[in-house]
């Protein structure tokens, strides 16, 4: 498989370190009779660590899935977090010290870029809570589906990198996200095994470019 870089770069403008700090997991402060807008509020000010399980979904244009992938994530506030893509291919995505490191592990090549450069003004900054609801995105709320009640966020500024990101709470607890992008592209990640403010060791967030990895920093 040819390291798309792009693509995980439009994965991490779904994410950030401290976006995904508030990203996973609801700390179960909210009632399920809450609204799902007052539900995600509560949810971005409650963790401070999480682990997950988590499925990715690339989904073409049919809407049929076109790259499936499996793996575990990590976070830890603030502005880290550890994405080890397991199946089909390995590869890891790691933050810390205001850098990025992507690593494809059949290519042997990491790349090295900026935390800001690389995040942008996207959800990163909306799940870190960094950034208002209210100033920042139009919330609609979509009903249920099953069990999970969907909240869609339109950002209001219109140079943003997505058109809309929707995100799923169960029972209190944030168990899917889906991202439309400017590119056309639709991402849908879902997560299991959730463990909010559990210890996490240091050792998760450094990254030393494996021996004889190309490294390429921008």
């Amino acid at each position: 498989m040819i390291f798309n870089l792009e693509y995980y770069m439009n994965i991490l403008n779904f994410f950030r370190p401290a976006l995904i700090t508030a990203l996973l997991v609801f700390t179960g402060a909210a009632h399920a009779e809450d609204k799902p807008a007052q539900q995600l509020k509560t949810f971005l000010s409650s963790t401070r660590s999480l682990t997950a399980d988590f499925k990715q979904v690339l989904v073409n244009e049919a809407g049929n899935p076109a790259q499936t992938s499996y793996g575990v994530f990590y976070l830890q506030r603030p502005g880290k977090f550890r994405w080890d893509y397991l199946k089909p291919f390995q590869q890891q995505i790691v933050s810390t010290s205001g850098k990025v490191w992507f690593y494809d592990t059949d290519l042997e090549q990491v790349t090295i870029k900026k935390l800001d450069e690389s995040v942008g003004s996207t959800p990163a900054l909306l799940l870190s809570g960094d950034v208002s609801l209210e100033e920042n995105y139009t919330m609609e709320q979509q009903g249920a589906d099953g069990d999970m009640q969907w909240v869609k966020l339109v950002p209001k500024n219109q140079d943003s990198s997505f058109k809309y990101l929707l995100i799923g709470l169960e029972n209190g607890s944030l168990s899917g996200m889906e991202l439309s992008d400017n590119f056309g592209q639709l991402t849908r990640i879902y997560f299991s095994a959730i463990k909010l403010n559990v210890p996490i060791q240091p050792s998760i967030f450094e990254f030393q470019p494996p021996k004889g990895a190309d490294v390429f920093s921008e």
